[in-house]
Order: structure tokens, then C-alpha cells, then sequence
């Protein structure tokens, strides 16, 4: 579930177009007649996720904050411990989608990958763990999360509000998740968007360590479900809490229970639920 709801294409302009945006001819019908017009779509394209020179994964993703892509994928999906290991991000344009080429430390797992055990299948936008290989591989146990981070009912509601106005790819096309994180005075601080919920919340990660913020000083938010992975990737970034705007499955709630996570679901207007760890959320 995406939010906020799409415009009226009589509201857009090709001024309101933007990164991750893209305008195509098309035929509209409406009232019984029909009439050519443009509108605005959400790009979605392969990108190629190589470490050292040797491929792991192709993610269908919004090609737009890949270097943000890259760091946040990379910490969620294990190939690095800490953000220094990545060395360098090259982005090539090439005919059948993106690269990105990273180069990690010698010490990272991304380093020594595995053809038995590793991803190196592609993954699709809204799959989290498409390719992988291994049972263990599949539902990873985050590490405990560690965070005093105090909200209250009134500041998790002020982000939910904030967001709607915070989502400019996803105005133009209605096509696109966003992941946000906040203050824990419910001010946003950073937004990604991308076609895929996962890749949203990945590049919010890496946007998190490239900005040098605390990932447990605020609290994240997404314009989906908290599917289990989702909940996995929010844990092992260090975020406390994590609130979707739509329901949360039962591994989601017990890998979140297990890790010291805090989980909301059904965040709308005027009400949410709180799942587990409800003692970081307070009138």
C-alpha cells in the first residue's frame, strides 16, 4: 500500500515530474469518451548488485538513489558489517539496465561470496528474498537492537502526516513505496522512495550512514506491510522502531519480539496498533 493517494492526472504538470519519473503517451478513457494524453509513470529497472567484480543479485528497483541503494543493501543484506567496508560505488549505464559496482574490503563478506550459499539470482521489486538459496539464508535472525528512544502517540502520528506531503514520486505516478525516518519528535528528517517496499527501506539505511545519524535516535516509517524481512532489515540497520502503514505478519512480530523491536502496524490517521515493545511508545 502506497501513500499518499495519486492525483488527478488533470492536477499534473511536466513540471511536477522528477528523479524516478517518467511521462509516457497513452489513450484515457473517461465518461464514455476517449481523448490521447500523457502521464507520469514510476521507472522500474534492473540493477545488477556486483562485489569485487563478481555479481550477487539483480533487484528490479526505481533507479534513482542507487548510491544510497548500494550502502543500505549491502549493510542489510550482510555483505558488509560497517559502512567503511564499502570502498567505492560505481554506477554504469548499461543497455539491459544498471550496474552497481562496488568495491568492498577484503574483510567484508561481499568480498568471498559463495556460489552455493550466496543470492545470485535476480530479485524482483517486491520480493525480499528472491535467489536466496539456503532455509537459513531466507529468515535471518537479526542481532538484539539496542535504542532508549521514547515516542509518543502524538509525534508517530505528526510523521504519518508529514509523509503524505513528503512523497513526490509516488504524487506523480501513484506506483511507489516510501521509507522515512524521524526525530522522535515526529519531525522527517530523510525519504526514500522506490517501486519495491524492501529497496525503499534499504536505501533509507544506507541514507541513514551516509548522513551520520543514529538509526535508533528516531524511528522509521514505511508506506507498506511489515513483512518479516522488512522487520529484519529495520533491526539489523540498529532502528528501534519500526511503523507500516499497513498490517504486519506473524513472523514479522516474532523475529520484531525476539530483536528488541518495537512494531506498528496499521498506522493511519487517528489510530495505530502496536504489536511489540510497546513500552518506547507513550501518551
Amino acid at each position: 500500500m502506497a501513500a499518499p493517494a495519486r492525483p488527478s492526472p488533470t492536477e499534473a504538470s511536466p513540471t511536477e515530474t522528477c528523479p524516478g519519473v517518467v511521462s509516457r503517451h497513452i489513450v484515457r478513457w473517461r465518461d464514455g469518451h476517449s481523448a490521447p494524453a500523457d502521464d507520469f509513470v514510476s521507472e522500474e529497472r534492473p540493477i545488477a548488485m556486483t562485489y569485487n567484480g563478481r555479481a550477487f543479485a539483480v533487484m528490479m528497483a526505481t533507479p534513482h538513489d542507487l548510491e544510497d541503494f548500494a550502502l543500505g543493501f549491502s549493510l542489510s543484506e550482510g555483505l558488509i558489517r560497517d559502512p567503511v567496508q564499502l570502498q567505492s560505488v560505481e554506477v554504469r549505464e548499461l543497455l539491459e539496465g544498471t550496474q552497481l559496482a562496488m568495491t568492498v574490503h577484503a574483510d567484508a563478506h561481499g568480498a568471498h561470496l559463495d556460489d552455493e550459499d550466496d543470492r545470485l539470482l535476480p530479485g524482483r521489486s517486491g520480493c525480499g528474498i528472491c535467489g536466496t538459496r539456503q532455509l537459513e539464508s531466507a529468515v535471518r535472525q537479526p542481532g538484539a537492537v539496542h535504542g532508549d528512544v521514547g515516542l509518543t502517540h502524538t509525534a508517530l502520528q505528526s510523521a504519518l502526516a508529514e509523509l503524505q506531503q513528503r512523497q513526490p514520486m509516488n504524487a506523480a505516478t501513484g506506483a511507489v513505496h516510501a521509507a522515512a525516518w524521524a526525530q522522535a519528535d515526529g519531525g522527517i528528517v530523510l525519504v526514500r522512495e522506490d517501486v519495491g517496499r524492501h529497496n525503499a527501506l534499504d536505501k533509507l539505511i544506507g541514507a541513514l550512514h551516509r548522513a551520520g545519524l543514529d538509526p535508533a535516535a528516531g524511528f522509521a516509517l514505511v508506506t507498506s506491510r511489515a513483512s518479516y524481512e522488512m522487520a529484519t532489515k529495520a533491526a539489523s540497520a540498529g532502528i528501534t522502531v519500526l511503523a507500516a502503514i499497513s498490517a504486519p505478519t506473524a513472523l514479522a512480530i516474532e523475529l520484531a519480539r525476539s530483536a528488541g523491536l518495537t512494531l506498528v502496524g496499521f498506522a493511519r490517521p487517528g489510530s495505530h496498533n502496536i504489536y511489540t515493545h510497546p513500552e518506547r511508545l507513550h501518551a
